[in-house]
């Protein structure tokens, strides 16, 4: 009883810490305008500049100090070829090496200082959200590694350590997932269906903690893991899937085809759909509690607005907990249902004949 009283605590400092990390950057990363010297918060910007990518990982600030890590910036242009320097060149002035940093966006300038759009510009910096994916795929190598290790050296016996937690959800994407939406052939897609369900799960709750990237509410990756999902359906849809697809049995001529095009979106939309539900789930959350925080610069009360503002949104942060396990169940689900639509077998086709 007391471990299980120990973990609700932890998980509670944690939220407040997160939730204080938000309140105490944006006390010093508020946007201002002068305007007879009074200083306008600005909640939209603050969001924006929470759930968006940056060229540093910022986690606080105070007075004295800011908790900022700088990150490479990898820039290519035909005139200085590669330019590999630190994020923390752009600090001051925002322009380094004829480069200037605006808005998360690099571009070059000429000697006015102005932008040159005449140079072609590619940046290949490691933003937060590319940290933030390197360190997650470094966490889960070191985790089934862990949990391989632990089904050798625990042949024969009952689960222990960090293989007892993770084999119960194992078998459960396996069993209530793959099995069930896919068949006999589930075997051949488990390995992924377990990486995009752990690697979206994983990348959820690092994006909670305090100074966390959004890297699951940013549309690129999702695209990527939709994009993924499309690929492997596509290649791996049988006859049968593609006949209902193409030229659909059991339809009269005329309907086939105006149905052909719909089925043809229908192939676009699946994907799309799984794209676009984790990115707006996953950045909605976070929009939400950032709402909270901002009621208090807003309303400017500390006594009055604050406890609520903070009540709420550690709330909402629990409820992210919970929503992080479902949108990695949904999108393994959905994805599990597609690849049984591609690989789904039948003995014989009726529908050619009226039946």
């Amino acid at each position: 009883m007391a471990t299980k009283i120990n973990k609700l605590l932890l998980l509670i400092l944690l939220s407040v810490l997160s939730i204080a990390g938000f309140a105490s950057s944006e006390a010093h990363n508020v946007q201002e305008e002068d305007l007879d010297q009074v200083s306008v918060f600005k909640p939209g910007e603050m969001i924006m500049h929470h759930i968006a990518d940056s060229h540093e990982w910022h986690f606080f600030s105070t007075e004295s100090f800011h908790g900022t890590i700088p990150l490479p910036i990898i820039v290519y242009s035909a005139g200085k070829g590669l330019s590999v320097f630190s994020s923390s060149k752009f600090a001051h002035h925002g322009v380094y090496n004829g480069y200037k940093l605006h808005h998360e966006r690099i571009f070059a300038v000429d000697a006015a200082g102005n932008e040159d759009t005449s140079v072609k510009i590619y940046d290949l910096s490691i933003t937060k959200n590319v940290a933030s994916l390197m360190i997650s795929a470094i966490l889960l190598i070191a985790v089934f590694t862990a949990v391989a290790k632990g089904y050798v050296k625990n042949k024969g016996k009952a689960p222990s350590g960090v293989q007892s937690f993770f084999e119960p959800i194992v078998g459960y994407v396996r069993d209530e997932i793959a099995v069930k939406m896919i068949g006999p052939k589930y075997e051949r897609f488990m390995p992924y269906l377990l990486t995009v369900f752990f690697f979206i799960w994983f990348n959820n709750l690092l994006g909670l903690m305090p100074g966390g990237a959004n890297l699951t509410g940013n549309i690129t990756v999702t695209l990527v893991l939709a994009g993924i999902t499309f690929i492997i359906t596509t290649i791996n849809g049988n006859g049968y899937y593609w006949k209902h697809v193409l030229w659909t049995p059991g339809v009269p001529l005329p309907l086939r085809i105006i149905i052909l095009p719909i089925e043809i979106i229908g192939l676009i939309t699946k994907p799309f759909s799984l794209m676009i539900r984790l990115f707006a789930n996953i950045t909605a959350g976070h929009i939400i509690i950032l709402s909270f925080i901002g009621l208090i610069f807003i309303f400017k009360s500390l006594f009055l607005v604050a406890p609520l503002s903070v009540a709420f949104g550690l709330f909402m942060t629990f409820l992210e907990l919970f929503v992080a396990l479902i949108q990695a169940f949904v999108f393994t689900l959905l994805t599990a249902m597609y690849f049984g639509s591609a690989v789904e077998e039948h003995a014989h086709d009726d529908y050619d004949h009226g039946h």
